[in-house]
């Protein structure tokens, strides 16, 4: 009974105040930790939620998008505006921009940093969206109907266009690839997209490379010249672990922490969760990094476990997230890079169709586009790894659980 009470009486210390952060205060709490527990973000602002940054605090609609989190209730302190810049394991103590940190348990949820396009640092009117002042930022850039020049056709760039030209503004999209979500979807599935932009108002330059940028202008590497009173960047982000090296914490080279199946660290009483943290998935035989809101909400209740003394089952989701863009809701759910059959749901030129994917006749991934009972249904499939009849997939009529065979 002692050694369980200790247990509970260990300082917990959590690196980073987004989502995954916050989420492991509130499930430490929730699963009857008693010990100190101390946030550590470095924004100056309350902690908040990510996703209506790309819409909703652009356009003005809201003024933020802070928790809903009594942290004082929850006996959660909090140091916001404080950096964190490297970890000592040996000591047991982190160091920050105020000064080192001790803790008995460190959780490691620094999310990911935007990837900087290069040759912008110092160039006027470059902007990445990622934190809450990033969005302020453009806010004004939205409300005077700028001419804006996007670089990259990913989920960003495409829920950044889709709020631009709600709110007026002219944009170029530049896109390197021949299509949009080049690196995130097939060919053949991301085709149909491309049309979305143009339905839109905007303009998308695929196989196009920025050459050089200067104030009011975006050189293309083909020699045209674009003009831009404001350029947004969504190339990518990277696991925002660069304040890791030399502590013995393993990194992949992928840049993110080597979690295992209890998004434990490498190093004893150090855990990594969120943007930041590669995980082994059983359900498809790989390592995953997943860079969306779903996996920083389940990931700390595992973490959450593992240091409350509980029996954590092996951290393995099925991974989830949704985008809006375009008038459209887009949802997916799995990880298609596993599949051996695609399978499609209706008609990709119309306002609803999904994609499935099977491999060995299971379902391991879906996308649908304006159809959320495909999604709901298509994630428990996926869970439960059902096998399904191919033709009653393709089938858009017929409900996903209705092609289980008989």
């Amino acid at each position: 009974m002692s050694e369980e009470r200790n247990q509970q009486q260990r300082r917990v210390v959590i690196a980073g105040a987004g989502m995954a952060g916050v989420q492991t205060a509130v499930a430490l709490r929730e699963q009857g930790f008693t010990g100190p527990v101390l946030l550590i973000g470095a924004e100056p602002h309350q902690p908040y939620d990510r996703p209506p940054l790309s819409k909703a605090v652009l356009l003005g609609t809201a003024e933020g998008s802070a928790f809903d989190i009594d942290f004082e209730s929850l006996d959660v302190e909090l140091r916001l505006g404080v950096e964190v810049t490297g970890v000592r394991a040996e000591e047991h103590e982190v160091d920050t921009g105020d000064g080192p940190v001790p803790y008995d348990v460190l959780v490691v949820a620094t999310g990911a940093r935007p990837v900087a396009l290069p040759g912008s640092d110092g160039v006027p009117g470059v902007h990445l969206l990622r934190t809450l002042d990033d969005a302020e930022r453009l806010r004004p850039v939205l409300a005077e109907r700028h001419d804006i020049v996007v670089v990259g056709a990913g989920w960003i760039g495409a829920e950044f266009t889709t709020a631009a030209r709600e709110a007026g503004c002219a944009v170029t999209v530049v896109e390197a690839a021949d299509l949009p979500l080049a690196g995130a979807l097939p060919a053949e599935v991301a085709a149909p997209m491309a049309e979305w932009y143009q339905e839109s108002g905007a303009q998308l330059l695929t196989r196009a490379r920025v050459g050089h940028l200067e104030p009011g202008e975006v050189a293309l590497e083909d020699g045209r010249l674009l003009p831009a009173d404001a350029v947004v960047v969504g190339i990518g982000a990277r696991p925002a672990t660069d304040w890791l090296a030399g502590s013995g914490i393993e990194l992949g080279s992928d840049g993110a922490v080597t979690a295992d199946e209890h998004l434990r660290t490498s190093v004893p009483d150090v855990y990594a969760v969120g943007d930041c943290a590669s995980f082994p998935s059983a359900r498809y035989g790989e390592r995953l990094l997943v860079h969306h809101w779903d996996n920083a909400l389940q990931g700390p209740r595992t973490v959450a476990a593992g240091i409350a003394g509980g029996a954590p089952r092996p951290y393995d989701p099925v991974p989830y997230f949704w985008s809006e863009q375009f008038g459209r809701f887009v949802q997916y759910a799995g990880h298609h890079a596993a599949a051996d059959t695609l399978v499609r749901r209706g008609d990709p030129a119309g306002a609803a169709w999904s994609v499935a994917w099977l491999r060995e006749g299971a379902l391991v991934a879906l996308l649908a586009v304006g159809r959320p009972r495909d999604l709901a249904q298509g994630r428990k499939l996926i869970e439960a790894g059902t096998p399904l009849d191919p033709e009653r997939v393709a089938d858009p009529a017929v409900p996903l659980k209705g092609a289980v065979p008989a």
